[in-house]
């Protein structure tokens, strides 16, 4: 068991703590916009190629891209989830149920990555985007063929 401390909202120690934990929050949403920017980068790029050699059969590969980025799009958006709920967590105990020192040096998600895959996978952010994309590219497949 830890040391139990007092600690208040103004401690550098607590203020640094959240510091820490929001700064990998913001970190993992900045993965995430990025996956989105390079799939839809690889993805235009391979259908500008398959338009212009005017083999529509390969513009299937273009979903190879998409379901990559689906996937690490969905790991990191359950890490954020993972990592917000562990900030939640720690500012309930600081409000009310004395935090322990081994708190302060914890900066890690809450809860298992494979149990929040799922629900990460069905947030609207994933499902709408990738959906569309795989939609587009099976559309341009259809109009070359």
């Amino acid at each position: 068991m830890g040391e139990e401390l007092s600690l208040n909202h103004d401690s550098p120690a607590v203020q640094k703590h959240l510091e820490i934990t929001q700064n990998v929050i913001t970190r993992m949403a900045e993965n995430s916009r990025s996956c989105k920017v390079w799939c839809v980068t690889l993805v235009s790029a391979v259908l500008v190629l398959v338009a212009q050699t005017e083999k529509p059969e390969y513009s299937l590969i273009a979903l190879i891209p998409a379901v990559l980025f689906l996937i690490l799009d969905t790991y990191y958006l359950t890490l954020e989830r993972g990592f917000r709920e562990s900030y939640n967590a720690f500012v309930r105990k600081l409000n009310g149920d004395d935090p322990m020192l081994a708190d302060l040096y914890k900066v890690a998600p809450s809860g298992s990555v494979a149990g929040h895959f799922g629900a990460s996978l069905k947030s609207f952010s994933i499902w709408t985007f990738y959906v569309t994309l795989v939609v587009m590219v099976l559309v341009v497949w259809v109009i070359l063929r």
